[in-house]
């Protein structure tokens, strides 16, 4: 008897205090729901060179801020550096989450995982987009020559150097060495000193504890669309009307930023590229986190 009337009181203050939290959410917020706590009002996409990125950018966030309400900040590495020291992690996230004025915020730039639960701060919303290794190499290699054709007129840096990807790779060049595909990988491992280091196993699991634990949505290049909707789901407050929005764009705003000249390579080269170990790890990497796009999606 004396278990059933303490069992009551018990249940009876339990009811009180949601009812008294509702009452004071109400109070506080009589038009609206509580507003989302500072780490789910900052989306960070640490964009990759050469994935889509440039389209995301401009055709969703940049589009979509005014009529959904929040702001869009580039973060600009100095020197096209994607790490940071670790006192500039910290004043990177300290600003990121004290700059009240610009929340809700969406962050872009070509920077590496950062960890805010290593200075005691909940992670924001992370985003990212991965795409074919070798594709992207390509993609950047050509366009080191040829440019594209968001920026026309631009003078790239190997303007001028009509040497194919098969050339290259043939003499051994810079370019299109495979230490240059090391990339999406360093991007998901984060700011360790192995994530730099090319092949490093370490990196690559790094990277796929990140990708499966840390970030929000990682889709592909070749399935951006299939990314826009679920984000629409997910983060509605940012995404809102997204996948409307790029599905009447024009053929040129929803594609970006492509390549003017690619070359594909011939199968001698392309034979070299899959039995070498970066690639092979790039590619586990980009298979891995395919499949786990294609498990949310489904």
């Amino acid at each position: 008897m004396l278990w059933t009337k303490r069992k009551t009181l018990y249940s009876i203050g339990i009811s009180v205090t949601i009812l008294f939290l509702f009452i004071f959410t109400r109070k506080k917020y009589p038009n609206s729901v509580p507003p989302w706590p500072t780490s789910n009002n900052i989306v960070i996409y640490n964009r990759i060179p050469k994935t889509g990125s440039t389209t995301f950018t401009n055709a969703i966030a940049y589009d979509l801020y005014k009529e959904n309400g929040f702001n869009v900040l580039h973060v600009n590495m100095t020197k096209n550096r994607q790490v940071m020291s670790l006192p500039d992690q910290y004043v990177f996230i300290n600003n990121v989450t004290t700059w009240t004025e610009r929340l809700p915020a969406f962050y872009h730039g070509h920077v590496a995982y950062i960890d805010f639960t290593r200075f005691g701060v909940a992670n924001p919303i992370y985003i990212n987009i991965i795409r074919e290794p070798l594709e992207r190499l390509l993609s950047h290699y050509y366009f080191l020559r040829y440019g594209d054709n968001f920026r026309v007129g631009l003078k790239r840096s190997r303007a001028g150097n009509n040497e194919t990807f098969d050339e290259c790779y043939s003499r051994g060049g810079k370019d299109c060495d495979m230490k240059q595909m090391w990339m999406q990988i360093p991007y998901f491992c984060g700011h360790y000193h192995f994530c730099t280091e090319v092949g490093s196993a370490e990196a690559l699991k790094m990277a796929k504890q990140n990708a499966l634990e840390k970030y929000l949505l990682v889709g592909t290049t070749d399935r951006m669309r299939d990314m826009i909707a679920l984000l629409e789901v997910t983060v509605p407050h940012f995404f809102k009307g997204a996948l409307g929005h790029f599905d009447q764009l024009d053929e040129n705003r929803a594609h970006l930023r492509y390549t003017k000249k690619k070359i594909p390579p011939n199968e001698q080269t392309l034979s070299m590229i899959r039995r070498d170990e970066v690639y092979k790890m790039e590619r586990e990497f980009y298979d891995f986190v395919r499949d786990l796009f294609d498990a949310v999606f489904k």
